[in-house]
């Protein structure tokens, strides 16, 4: 018994190994753009506001929790997350919550403070109006992360290149932007322009990890 009761403390350790990995804010975030695109440590500090000291350390700790993995290419050390269902772990957690932490939805409305503003459309709704010819999808995210993965049919703008290249937007049509997800506020940002320029904008609030959670293909 006493074996047993051994091995079985030395699983739920290494559960523990991937949760401690994960149990930290920085290291979410970090794990949040990894799902966007494989980054540099370089980018992954300027995208996050990190030191590069603090981003490395973070970076190992998901990488001794199995969690990402790095792979050099020339003078420079690329991460990516180590599976896919790391990405599906990620998204179930904020699910989680969400459903048990109403201080969820008060700092998500601080922090995109306008995002009841504009229309939201569902994955669903979106495609219909695709297919129709009525809408133009707009992907505002940076271009490495739509170059790792795009909604079929959007556009790259990134949200810093907008304001330049908004005749690039064809008049006429419905704008439909999309960024990370529900917790990125450059589609609101994107939208707030737009708008202010006549434009008929929504925002689909879904992004590329919850469009393949559906089971949906993406470009690339």
């Amino acid at each position: 018994m006493n074996e047993k009761r051994h091995a079985k403390d030395e699983l739920y350790e290494l559960f523990a190994r991937v949760a401690n990995g994960l149990a930290n804010a920085h290291r979410l975030e970090l794990v949040d753009l990894l799902v966007q695109a494989p980054r540099t440590v370089e980018e992954l500090a300027a995208e996050a506001g990190m030191s590069l000291a603090n981003t490395s350390q973070h970076l190992q700790r998901l990488k001794q929790a199995r969690l990402v993995v790095d792979e050099r290419q020339g003078l420079r050390v690329r991460y990516r997350l180590a599976d896919p269902e790391i990405a599906r772990l990620w998204l179930e957690m904020r699910r989680v919550a969400e459903r048990q932490l109403a201080e969820v939805e008060r700092a998500l409305d601080a922090y995109r403070d306008r995002r009841h503003e504009f229309e939201q459309v569902s994955i669903e709704q979106l495609r219909e109006r695709m297919r129709s010819g009525d809408a133009i999808l707009v992907d505002v995210r940076p271009a490495i992360e739509y170059a790792a993965g795009h909604l079929p049919g959007a556009i790259s703008i990134p949200l810093n290149e907008l304001e330049p290249r908004m005749h690039e937007v064809p008049p006429g049509k419905e704008v439909i932007a999309y960024c990370r997800g529900p917790y990125c506020v450059y589609a609101d940002q994107a939208l707030e322009l737009l708008s202010s320029q006549g434009r008929k904008v929504a925002r689909l609030e879904e992004g590329v990890p919850e469009w393949e959670s559906a089971g949906l293909p993406l470009e690339r």
